[in-house]
């Protein structure tokens, strides 16, 4: 893989060698550059689990993507940097609490002196990677998350009101992006994943977030959070240049 044109699509000049700062600073700029988005979904492209496909969308064609994409993306290009990464299977809670399936959600474990969980897909999640350790606080900006042992691994998020927000949980278990195949070919037909039911976008920032969810731009600065319709799709379409970077070449279908 060419490195140089995803660092300069993730806007990254720093050191390109294997080390923990390195790390924390390519996952921040691509979290800040690269959105979470399903919106191919609705405009009738499929998704294939290609790692090759997924670089060529983010970086070529300067898109986003969900999990299996981002995360897929990522690896590659940690991996040429010389990072050691192995994908994890992760799920994701459901509706009413219940586990999700294996395979829900892609992350990632990168090995140094010490492991770290790795992960650009979750959407609103940590901007820098995470100590792959247990029992410990770990606070970035003015959000905290914790890993914590249930049976299997547990991310949790410190919410404003003081509870412990489930993010998602995982296993060591290294796996093949194979494996994620059939999850990735639900998630884009399947009436019951959330991917199908309305169309996203949503890019972090230093000090918050921006997200698009159907024809509504949701605003995040400090904690708060400010809302706006969409006067029409030329409008939404003019947004997601100009905030997000995408250019799409037809209009995603709204809640198909």
């Amino acid at each position: 893989m060419n490195v140089r044109p995803y660092l300069q699509r993730i806007g990254y000049c720093g050191p390109v060698t294997a080390t923990a700062d390195t790390l924390r600073e390519l996952h921040r700029a691509h979290m800040l550059s690269v959105p979470f988005e399903n919106l191919d979904i609705h405009c009738g492209r499929r998704i294939v689990v290609d790692p090759d496909a997924f670089v060529r969308k983010v970086v070529e064609r300067r898109r986003g993507g969900f999990c299996y994409e981002l995360n897929g993306a990522f690896a590659a290009l940690l991996q040429a940097v010389g990072f050691r990464v192995t994908l994890l299977s992760a799920r994701v809670p459901m509706a009413d609490g219940s586990d999700g399936p294996e395979f829900d959600h892609l992350a990632l474990r990168v090995d140094l002196d010490e492991p770290w969980l790795a992960d650009v897909g979750f959407g609103d999640s940590f901007l820098e990677p995470l100590r792959l350790k247990t029992g410990i606080e770990q606070a970035q900006g003015g959000a905290v998350f914790r890993i914590v042992e249930s049976g299997r691994l547990r991310v949790e998020r410190l919410m404003p009101e003081g509870n412990w927000k489930f993010q998602y949980d995982f296993t060591l278990t290294p796996r093949t992006l194979s494996e994620f195949a059939g999850m990735c070919d639900y998630h884009q037909t399947s009436p019951q994943s959330p991917f199908t039911r309305k169309t996203m976008c949503s890019l972090a920032t230093p000090d918050g977030r921006i997200t698009i969810s159907e024809m509504k731009l949701i605003t995040t600065r400090n904690g708060v959070k400010s809302e706006r319709e969409f006067a029409n799709e030329e409008e939404r379409r003019r947004i997601l240049r100009d905030l997000f970077g995408v250019e799409l070449e037809q209009s995603p279908v709204p809640g198909t």
